[in-house]
């Protein structure tokens, strides 16, 4: 108790924190604040400040799933929120990072857990995204776009952000009619279909998931181009052939660093001549790190969010031209608000489908990442990579003429 205690007294400063515990008179941290929310919360049993102090982020985690940690004012959004915000990544309480010995232990477990040779990648994806179709149904837009949304304007629909980020990829690729396109982690399909819709283009789409893969293939039979818009349950390190361009939105964030030089050598070797390549992936904006614990056994075991010295540190010896790099900062946090919005109205659905504890589960984790990208230090990178100096334009205008056509701006 006098570990969270004074964990709590250090980590809520503006805003409050009220805590209910057993045998134990309530105890309210922070100070009110218009800009931050108060919250207040219930440990069910005395054993849940012990879990929580022998691994906070696993143990809270977990107490929560399993209605140990009761939200009673406001929600778990708003507990994650307050936390976050009180902490923000500019900022910094370096006296609360783990010590050496414990940080060179996680750095050693992790760089292990994310070698993600081919076996253990299909095992990985299986596991997040070969749950119910009916739960993507329920959270994602209509075009089913598992990645962060391009909100030129904050108050757009999740609709019309995935539509815009569809546009903002689609114009850095430079494509022309009858060009050969690659879709590494091609998810539902969504990004192939609209490339070939609007570019003529053909493209192949290849994933691990084969839930992933039932559902692309009968949209592009229900669209009439299953002859040029095609996927295969394939990993992209047994991919053949040549291609005008190489896309990859959202599926980096599975690769692993060992396997991160792997990835981008085999990306020069599909590539044509004068190719040109778009990485689209979660980031971290500050130096190499680890995933969390409660994220790693949960949602996305083998996952890993690359900071930009280590995407650079794989590509640069790979003989590939860096023409564009841009940073996308609250994007992502924008998108899983909807995702959030989305779920919690689909409550009563979503515990049908599973149960209660895998509806706190999946809010805890929206929650999560959203405070992360808003407060935290993710981000969205995206990265242009071509065979050739000549492969794109001199200057960048040919993308914003590209995605305002596309947007009918």
């Amino acid at each position: 108790m006098a570990l969270i205690d004074l964990f709590l007294s250090r980590a809520v400063k503006r805003g409050t924190l009220t805590l209910y515990r057993p045998k134990a008179p309530p105890r309210t941290f922070g100070t009110p604040d218009p800009n931050f929310p108060d919250v207040t919360i219930r440990f069910a049993d005395r054993g849940v400040a012990l879990a929580i102090a022998r691994n906070p982020a696993l143990g809270a985690g977990e107490c929560y799933m399993n209605g140990r940690l009761i939200v009673e004012q406001g929600d778990i959004r708003d507990l994650v929120e307050l936390l976050k915000r009180n902490d923000a990544w500019e900022k910094g309480q370096k006296n609360l990072k783990p010590g050496l010995a414990a940080r060179t232990f996680n750095a050693v477990k992790y760089r292990a857990d994310r070698i993600n040779m081919e076996r253990r990648s299909k095992r990985n994806v299986a596991h997040h995204y070969d749950l119910s179709g009916r739960l993507y149904d329920l959270f994602l837009d209509r075009d089913k776009q598992y990645s962060c949304a391009y909100f030129t304007d904050p108050g757009n629909s999740l609709e019309q952000a995935q539509e815009d980020k569809k546009a903002h990829i689609a114009a850095k690729l430079a494509l022309k009619p009858g060009m050969r396109v690659l879709d590494i982690g091609c998810g539902w399909g969504g990004m192939a279909l609209y490339l070939h819709k609007h570019f003529d283009v053909d493209v192949l789409g290849v994933t691990l998931s084969e839930e992933q893969l039932k559902v692309a293939r009968d949209r592009a039979a229900e669209a009439g181009v299953a002859d040029r818009v095609k996927f295969e349950l394939i990993d992209y390190r047994r991919v053949e052939g040549s291609f005008d361009r190489i896309v990859s939105v959202g599926m980096f964030e599975h690769v692993g660093p060992p396997q991160y030089r792997t990835f981008f050598r085999k990306c020069r070797e599909l590539l044509s001549d004068d190719g040109v390549m778009l990485l689209h992936t979660i980031g971290r904006m500050g130096k190499p790190g680890v995933t969390d614990d409660w994220t790693a056994k949960y949602i996305f075991p083998g996952g890993y969010n690359p900071a930009l010295s280590e995407i650079v540190t794989a590509y640069e010896g790979c003989k590939l031209f860096p023409t564009d790099i841009e940073v996308l900062r609250v994007h992502y946090a924008y998108t899983l608000d909807h995702w959030y919005d989305r779920t919690v109205a689909a409550r009563d659905q979503i515990v049908a489908l599973y149960d209660e504890r895998f509806f706190r589960m999946w809010t805890f984790y929206l929650a999560g990442a959203a405070a992360a990208f808003r407060n935290g230090g993710l981000c969205n990178y995206q990265v242009q990579l071509t065979k050739s100096r000549h492969a794109v334009p001199l200057t960048r205008d040919y993308m914003f003429e590209g995605e305002r056509a596309l947007r009918g701006d």
